[in-house]
């Protein structure tokens, strides 16, 4: 490894049945706490999202997409947005990407660093799942759904792989790579942390 690339871990997780799915505590009603699905697919809503909750933590692949990219995506029967609401305020979301056959991929899921250890990431990641086990019943011609993966790594959260598989995700892949250092781009061109 030289200096210019990082050793990054990355890990492959699914859950294979509807039973696999373990809740979480939900948060006291007094903490304000509900989560919503964002049914009007908008690209400004969910790079907002995307950049504010990934900015930390060097999610980049998106960070080029265009409007219209985003618009594409969003557009595309069986992708859904879930997000996390404390007291009206975003907290953090979870993306479902349905991809043919009964797979229903967790593209993206965190949580805003402001909200970050208030319990609300493991409620938010088992009612996204749930959804993702539910989705075809809101999308016409969508086989069920038999099977949600994700994947996570050793870049994002150092509590990110425990919680999904607190929630009955199982490891099913794992690759260790070198790659290229990239900056911490932060929630706002200009804004990366220091």
């Amino acid at each position: 490894m030289s200096n210019d690339t990082v050793t990054v871990t990355t890990w492959s997780l699914e859950q294979t049945a509807p039973e696999d799915l373990v809740p979480a505590r939900e948060p006291d009603a007094a903490a304000g706490v509900r989560i919503i699905r964002s049914e009007v697919p908008s690209p400004e809503y969910s790079r907002f999202l995307y950049t504010a909750v990934g900015g930390d933590i060097t999610w980049t692949d998106r960070l080029g997409w265009t409007y219209e990219q985003w618009r594409a995506f969003l557009d595309r029967p069986g992708v859904e947005t879930w997000v996390a609401l404390q007291h009206g305020t975003p907290a953090g979301y979870i993306e479902l990407d349905a991809q043919g056959e009964g797979t229903v991929e967790i593209s993206y899921f965190g949580l805003l660093p402001a909200f970050r250890g208030r319990r609300i990431g493991g409620h938010l990641l088992a009612y996204g799942t749930a959804r993702a086990w539910d989705l075809a019943g809101r999308w016409d011609g969508l086989t069920p759904t038999k099977r949600v993966w994700m994947h996570t790594c050793s870049l994002d959260g150092p509590f990110a792989l425990a919680n999904y598989e607190r929630r009955g995700f199982r490891v099913f892949d794992t690759k260790v790579e070198d790659e290229p250092v990239r900056p911490v781009p932060g929630p706002w061109p200009g804004a990366a942390a220091a």
